[in-house]
């Protein structure tokens, strides 16, 4: 039987891993072409040193390393690709956009089922990744909440992605919770019964 080590090609926990991402892909892609039925909203937590997410300098200053946005009542133009999706969100009454690859998502939540999902880093901050395939903030759009409000969704571009599943939501029911307060009124991510983590799958040192 051959030993459990960092020579192993066979990383279960690296392939599981990745195919945990695809349901974060999917359930989005659900929310392009259907929106989000009764009580379903998302909050996605993301590494903003991954060298391929694009967010704005602000929003990179406020949070260097990591950040949660709400999917819920209020954002534009969310688009799905097979390595990222791309959402605008309003920041303070102000418009943006983020694209994010799904390898920087370090947590995802659905609270009205309580479902969650926690992952590992599958990058390191420090390395150089070519990024040609995510395209520029300025050809998509969207950002993170501290205060979300419902914005003219005139005011931003409207350029898509090369093959992303797209849509458009602005809705008139009142605004997600901020980054920062997200689930105040829900269970935190992570507290249902349904999280879950892949230490079971993980290497032994």
């Amino acid at each position: 039987m051959a030993d459990d080590n960092d020579d192993d090609i066979l990383r279960y926990d690296i392939m599981v891993e990745r195919a945990l991402r695809a349901v974060v892909r999917d359930a989005l892609k659900v929310a392009v072409e259907s929106g989000l039925p009764g009580d379903h909203h998302f909050y996605i937590t993301f590494r903003t040193d991954h060298p391929s997410v694009e967010i704005s300098e602000t929003l990179r200053s406020r949070y260097p390393e990591e950040m949660t946005v709400v999917v819920q009542h209020q954002f534009w133009d969310l688009a799905v690709a097979d390595e990222y999706f791309a959402i605008t969100l309003s920041f303070n009454g102000r418009p943006e956009r983020l694209v994010v690859p799904f390898e920087a998502v370090s947590a995802f939540a659905d609270p009205a089922v309580r479902f969650g999902l926690q992952f590992e880093a599958l990058f390191s901050s420090s390395e150089e990744e070519d990024s040609d395939d995510i395209k520029s903030a300025n050809d998509l759009d969207g950002p993170v909440p501290d205060g979300l409000e419902e914005i003219d969704s005139s005011a931003k571009t409207s350029s898509q992605p090369d093959s992303p599943t797209t849509a458009t939501k602005a809705s008139g029911k009142k605004p997600a919770p901020s980054a920062k307060q997200a689930g105040d009124d829900d269970k935190e991510p992570g507290e249902g019964d349904n999280v879950v983590t892949l230490d079971s799958f993980r290497k032994n040192k």
